[in-house]
C-alpha cells in the first residue's frame, strides 16, 4: 500500500489550518505529523495534552494497582458486558471467503454465488470482492442476511453509497464514516439524505397501503450492478428513519450519550485491563477513539464532524453498542500494523483508516469491472433456506451461528449444506463455519486445572513475558497480564476433538450429505493461534499482537463440503 499524504496536524478551531503535507512526526509519541518546526511549536499547546498523557508512559499502571484494590472485573467476572447489544462492527478479522486461486482457479469460467448467512457488517463482502482476481470476468451473485434490521439497514445504505455516488473518493470516505464514526460531516449527511434516502422513500410510498407483515422486495439496477433488498413493510419505514437524525439531537448530546458508555466510570478497570496490553502510543490513540468516536488519523482535524451519525443514533438517549466495541477487531491486526500511516508510525487508528480505505478502493475498482448482484435479507438464519434455492451457492459463510449458544453445529450443517453446490456442479464449493466459543463451551474444570499447572506452558510464556520481580498482590498488573496471556500460548486441539466426538463426521455425512474438509482451502483451522516459536524472528511481535488484539487464539474454523449430488 502506498504511503499516504498526511496533512500537517497544526489545526484548531480558532486559527487557520496548515494545509501542507506533514514530513516528520513528533518523536515522543509518533502519533502526529508536521510540515516543519514552526507548526510543531505552534501546535504544542494542544498536542502536549496527549503527548504528555500518563497513558503514554512506560511506567503507566492501572488505577486498581495505584489504589491497591481488587479490580471490578474480578468481582463481576470476565464475561460481564456493558452498553447496547448491537454488533455493528465485526469482532473477528475479515476474510476472503473465495480464495479463488486456491480453489476453482484464477481463470475459473463459472458464475460465483456467495452466501453470507449471518453477515454482520460489510467487511467479509468487501474483502472477498476486492480480492477477486482481475482474470475473472463472469458474474458474481452476493446474498447477505442478518437477523438484526439495523445491521441490514446499514449494509444496504453503504452498498447504495458504493453504487450511487460517482466520485470514488467521496464515496469511500463517506462509507468509512457511516461505518465507523459516531459523528459524520455535512457532506456525508447530504449523500445519505439527497442521494440514498430518495431511493428508499419511493419504495415506502409505493408500499404504504400494503399489509404490514409480508416481505416486500425492491431491486435497484445501476448498469451491470444491482441491489435487491427484501424487508417487511415496517422495516422499510425503519430503514428510511435510519437516515434521519433524531429531532433535537446535537453533536454535543450525541457525544455525551456515547461516552456515557465508552467512558463509563464503572468500567474503568475493564478499560485499564485492555490498555494494559497496549503500547504507550496505542493507549493514547485508543483513549482518543473512546473520547470522540471518529475513525481518523490522530492528527486530522475534527471540526467538520458535527452531525450525529443517524445509523447509530436511532433515539436521543441510547448508544447501541457495547463499551468495548472496536473497529480494530474486524480486521487483521498484522495487516493493519503493516499499513503505512506515514511518519506517524504509532497511529494505530490512522493505520486502520488507511487500511480500510485501501480495501474499499480495491472493492470499488473490482465492482466497476464485474457484473455483480447483491441480495439482502433480514430473517433468522434458520429461516433463510425458505427464501433460497438448494444447490446454488459456491461458498456459504455463517459466522459463528454454529456455536452452542446459537443454532449449534448439527442444525447449522443441516440447514446450510443443502444450499451448497454439489460436487458435480462445483467440487470446490465450501461451507465455512466459525466455532468462536466452542473451546470455552467445552472446557471442563479438569482442563482448567491442567492448564494452570502445566509447567511447560509456564516455561513457554516466560520467554514472552519474563518476570519483572515479585508481585505485590494477586491483582498486580503483571499477574493479571500473565494469567490472561497464559491462555494464548496454550493449545486446544484436545478440547475441540472432544466436541467433534459428539458430532462425528460420519454422522454428518449420513444425515446431511456433508463431510468436514480435512484440508482447508479458504481459511486455516486455527488462524489466530501463535505460529512461531519463542525466539524465532517475529515471534515476540506475533505474541504482542495476539495479546493486545480482539481474538483469543481459541477460534476454530471448520470447512465442509457436500458429498452428494
Amino acid at each position: 500500500m502506498a504511503t499516504p499524504n498526511i496533512i500537517c496536524a497544526n489545526w484548531d478551531l480558532d486559527s487557520t489550518d496548515c494545509k501542507k503535507v506533514g514530513g516528520y512526526s513528533c518523536k515522543n509519541c509518533y502519533l502526529v505529523v508536521y510540515c516543519g518546526p514552526n507548526c510543531q511549536k505552534s501546535h504544542w499547546a494542544l498536542h502536549k495534552i496527549d503527548c504528555k498523557s500518563p497513558l503514554g508512559k512506560g511506567t503507566w499502571n492501572p488505577d486498581w494497582s495505584l489504589e491497591n484494590r481488587k479490580p471490578a472485573f474480578v468481582r463481576e467476572g470476565l464475561g460481564e458486558k456493558f452498553g447496547g447489544k448491537k454488533y455493528f462492527w465485526g469482532n473477528i478479522p475479515a476474510l476472503d471467503i473465495l480464495q479463488l486461486g486456491s480453489n476453482e482457479g484464477d481463470d475459473y469460467g463459472g458464475q460465483l454465488h456467495l452466501l453470507f448467512a449471518a453477515s454482520g457488517d460489510l467487511r467479509n463482502v468487501a474483502k472477498t470482492i476486492a480480492q477477486i482476481p482481475s482474470s475473472y470476468n463472469q458474474s458474481v451473485d452476493v446474498t447477505m442476511n442478518d437477523r438484526d434490521l439495523d445491521v441490514v439497514a446499514r449494509n444496504a445504505i453503504m452498498l447504495l453509497i458504493a453504487l450511487v455516488v460517482d466520485n470514488i473518493d467521496e464515496a469511500i470516505d463517506c462509507m468509512i464514516h457511516v461505518w465507523y464514526s459516531a459523528l459524520i460531516r455535512r457532506s456525508d449527511l447530504n449523500i445519505l439524505q439527497q442521494q440514498i434516502r430518495p431511493l428508499i422513500e419511493s419504495v415506502c410510498e409505493k408500499i404504504k397501503n400494503k399489509a404490514p407483515g409480508g416481505l416486500l422486495g425492491k431491486t435497484w439496477t445501476f448498469g451491470q450492478r444491482s441491489l435487491r433488498l427484501v424487508l417487511e413493510k415496517s422495516s422499510w419505514d425503519r430503514l428510511l428513519f435510519s437516515m434521519t437524525i433524531p429531532e433535537g439531537l446535537t453533536a454535543e448530546r450525541a457525544n455525551q450519550i456515547r461516552t456515557a458508555v465508552t467512558l463509563a466510570k464503572c468500567r474503568k478497570d475493564y478499560r485499564d485491563r485492555h490498555l494494559l496490553f497496549q503500547t504507550p502510543s496505542h493507549r493514547i490513540a485508543m483513549n482518543r477513539f473512546s473520547e470522540d468516536g471518529l475513525l481518523l488519523p490522530f492528527g486530522s482535524r475534527r471540526y467538520d464532524f458535527r452531525e450525529p451519525n443517524p445509523t447509530f443514533f436511532q433515539s436521543t438517549d441510547t448508544w447501541p453498542m457495547y463499551d468495548n466495541a472496536d473497529p480494530l477487531h474486524g480486521w487483521s491486526s498484522k495487516e493493519v500494523e503493516d499499513s503505512s500511516s506515514g511518519p506517524a508510525s504509532a497511529d494505530i487508528y490512522g493505520k486502520l483508516f488507511y487500511y480500510v480505505r485501501a480495501v474499499l478502493r480495491a472493492f470499488f475498482l473490482r465492482l466497476s469491472g464485474l457484473q455483480v448482484s447483491f441480495r439482502l435479507f433480514q430473517v433468522d438464519a434458520s429461516d433463510l433456506p425458505d427464501h433460497l434455492q438448494d444447490s446454488s451457492f459456491s461458498r456459504i459463510e455463517v459466522s459463528n451461528v454454529a456455536d452452542g449458544g446459537y443454532l449449534g453445529l448439527p442444525r447449522t450443517i443441516g440447514l446450510m449444506v443443502p444450499l451448497l453446490q454439489g460436487p458435480l456442479i462445483n467440487p470446490h464449493a465450501t461451507l465455512i463455519t466459525l466455532l468462536m466459543n466452542a473451546v470455552d463451551e467445552n472446557t471442563t474444570n479438569q482442563d482448567k486445572i491442567a492448564n494452570s499447572t502445566l509447567h511447560s506452558l509456564t516455561k513457554r510464556l516466560l520467554k514472552y513475558l519474563p518476570r519483572k520481580g515479585m508481585p505485590t498482590s494477586s491483582f498486580d498488573p503483571e499477574v493479571i497480564k500473565f494469567s490472561i496471556a497464559r491462555e494464548i500460548v496454550a493449545t486446544y486441539d484436545h478440547i475441540f476433538e472432544r466436541l467433534l466426538q459428539k458430532f462425528p463426521s460420519s454422522e454428518a455425512a449420513h444425515l446431511f450429505g456433508a463431510a468436514m474438509k480435512e484440508k482447508h482451502t479458504v481459511i486455516e483451522k486455527w488462524p489466530f493461534r501463535l505460529k512461531l516459536r519463542p525466539g524465532q524472528p517475529g515471534a515476540q511481535e506475533e505474541f504482542d499482537r495476539l495479546l493486545s488484539g480482539g481474538v483469543s487464539g481459541k477460534e476454530r474454523y471448520v470447512e465442509w463440503k457436500r458429498i452428494c449430488t
